[in-house]
């Protein structure tokens, strides 16, 4: 017994029932609270609903791991992708006009199933051959670093609670032993709320006057409503306006993905396929924005957390799920972690994301991208640069007609086709090897034993 404890958190763990039930229990919370702070701040920042927003990211996750053959260890939480257009449809978040936002990002989600049809028809080296390393690391990293800046922001509001969150995380991961050093996440979140508990900086009104149950899922917040409504022009400009942003989610998509593989280190690109994932994506996205909910996409909160605990066992995503559905159904326990302080989920954030980049930079040095070649240097930097300083201009977004791109859409368009035009390509992607997303899996290769 003391062997495998020893163990804990230092060599990955890929089946977690070894573990016991209430470790698994409170890992699939780590991973609920990992992704709760992100996942209702899109509602919160565009008007729709949090209750709804935390079914369908249960729901979506469940829905994802059913046709990923329940072997990909990924949460779906709200995509912060979508925000432009919903701010588009409906820019002071009128409960009348997010009906209309919902419908033009369930159409961009169908975008994600016609890729996914090419990908089976042809094979998925030919999509790939436009991914290799030199283009998803860069991406991975820039993921990280353009959601640095709204960590740095919540921990702002109280340095103080932050660095709590942030030390309890770090000398827990380091020198916790057993199940402390794999549940640091959780215990950085107890342990900086109390804090800010005791020394009277959380507000509970919202939870007095917060219901104890609730139904999540409310008529005139749904798609079907617009339907009833009946504007066809306001129809019309939402798919027009929303559905291109999905080329770029999808982009991330796959940076997610390969970003996934290598913390784990088993190729999902290629098992269970990424037709699969984009699949599960896309229909997760297309069921939550038809029922008033955000579009979902896989969290990069969660792969930091695998990355952290070690613990890559798909099974404690799908309790962390299951665990979001049921608190859907009470608006009081959304509203206690509505009261959680920003310092908080900034302090846990600052690590995460820091995980996310770190995660990126093992995707470009284990496939052994040669910056020797001015090509590669070229794609890395244009893809970072464009990425994080168009993300931090003074307009944050690149218009082009009615389409507005986010500074990771134009910094991963742009890498995608310089790797796809400039000579000197030194990348082949093949399927029966174990080295498709760039990752050198032969170190460890588990996917045989699933």
């Amino acid at each position: 017994m003391s062997e495998k404890k020893s163990a804990l958190g230092e060599s990955g763990i890929y089946d977690a029932k070894s573990l016991g039930a209430p470790k698994v229990t409170v890992l699939g919370l780590q991973h609920m609270f990992a992704m709760f702070g992100s996942t209702i701040l899109v509602p919160i920042l565009t008007g729709l609903d949090v209750s709804t927003t935390l079914l369908f990211a249960g729901l979506g996750t469940l829905l994802f791991h059913f046709l990923t053959k329940r072997k990909v260890p990924a949460f779906l939480g709200s995509s912060f992708a979508f925000l432009g257009g919903y701010f588009a449809i409906a820019p002071n978040g009128e409960p009348e006009l997010l009906p209309y936002a919902c419908f033009g990002v369930a159409c961009a989600g169908l975008l994600y199933l016609v890729l996914a049809g090419l990908i089976k028809l042809f094979g998925t080296g030919k999509v790939m051959k436009f991914f290799p390393p030199v283009v998803t690391g860069p991406i991975i990293i820039a993921i990280g670093l353009t959601l640095s800046q709204s960590a740095i922001d919540s921990c702002s509001t109280d340095w103080l609670i932050a660095l709590v969150a942030i030390a309890l995380i770090v000398v827990c991961n380091i020198w916790g032993k057993g199940m402390v050093k794999i549940v640091p996440i959780i215990i950085g979140v107890i342990g900086s709320y109390l804090l800010a508990v005791i020394l009277g900086r959380v507000d509970f009104s919202g939870v007095a006057q917060a219901d104890w149950i609730g139904l999540p899922i409310h008529w005139e917040s749904t798609v079907f409503w617009a339907f009833k409504d009946g504007n066809t022009a306001l129809l019309l400009t939402s798919v027009i306006t929303i559905m291109p942003i999905a080329l770029a989610t999808i982009v991330e998509h796959i940076g997610d993905i390969s970003a996934i593989s290598s913390t784990v280190g088993i190729n999902y690109i290629k098992e269970p396929g990424l037709h699969r994932t984009l699949t599960g994506d896309g229909l997760a996205t297309i069921a939550a924005s038809l029922f008033g909910a955000p579009a979902n996409t896989t969290y990069g909160e969660n792969t930091g957390v695998l990355s952290l605990t070690k613990v890559f066992d798909p099974m404690v995503i799908r309790l962390a799920a299951c665990f979001a559905i049921l608190f859907s159904f009470c608006p009081k326990f959304a509203a206690i972690i509505g009261c959680m302080p920003t310092a908080t989920v900034g302090g846990v954030s600052l690590v995460l994301y820091g995980m996310i980049s770190a995660v990126g930079v093992r995707n470009v040095v284990e496939s052994q991208c040669d910056f020797s070649k001015s090509r590669n240097v070229i794609i890395a930097a244009l893809i970072l640069v464009l990425s994080i300083g168009i993300k931090y201009s003074a307009a944050g977004s690149i218009t082009i007609g009615i389409v507005s791109l986010s500074g990771l859409a134009v910094g991963a368009l742009v890498g995608i086709v310089l790797n796809a035009v400039l000579p000197g390509k030194d990348y082949v992607f093949d399927e029966e090897k174990p080295t498709d997303t760039g990752v050198d899996f032969a170190i460890r290769d588990h996917s045989k034993e699933n």
